[in-house]
């Protein structure tokens, strides 16, 4: 996937960068509030979700060339059996459930081919999780390509750059 890294942003008072930012913003709202299917009705048909393992590379080495495993790489599919799951008793990772708040900021909107939109944005991601274990906070950079739709602008693909190479977090069972 291309980033938007060599060329120019989109200005901030562009009609489809406020989209974009207004669309991340409403996103989070719906992780932290726990309303999946909402936030699953704001993904394309044909979504890639990914974030791969940091490997600690040396400056001679690219990272993506050594880069072989993912926490996750899902897609339609996956994600809407997750948000399932978490209807259920069974979704042991999140019970009790946890306590979230992603911040999303430094969001840069290129264009990308045809209408599509490329976002780059930054998440730090608050979670507490019962009354004994500490809170994690987990820092991301996070590439997104958008669509518009006729329902508004829909998520076709997220590759997740985690900022640190070991998680710190009891699991990965909360969207980022």
């Amino acid at each position: 996937m291309s980033s938007g890294r060599n060329r120019a942003p989109l200005p901030y008072s562009d009609e489809r960068h406020q989209a974009a930012a207004q669309f991340l913003t409403e996103e989070a709202h719906l992780l932290d509030t726990s309303d999946f299917e909402a936030w699953l009705g704001l993904m394309d048909p044909e979504i890639r979700y990914r974030m791969p393992v940091r490997v600690t590379a040396v400056k001679a080495a690219d990272e993506a060339d050594v880069q072989t495993m993912h926490h996750f790489d899902e897609d339609w599919y996956s994600l809407r059996k997750r948000v399932q799951r978490f209807q259920t008793d069974y979704a042991w990772t999140e019970d009790p459930q946890s306590r979230i708040r992603h911040h999303v900021s430094n969001v840069r909107t290129f264009e990308g081919t045809g209408e599509e939109l490329i976002v780059e944005s930054a998440v730090l991601l608050y979670r507490s999780r019962g009354d004994r274990t500490a809170p994690s906070l987990l820092s991301a950079g996070r590439t997104d390509v958008l669509i518009p739709t006729e329902e508004g602008l829909r998520l076709r693909r997220r590759d997740i750059e985690i900022d640190e190479s070991v998680l710190r977090t009891q699991n990965l069972a909360i969207f980022l």
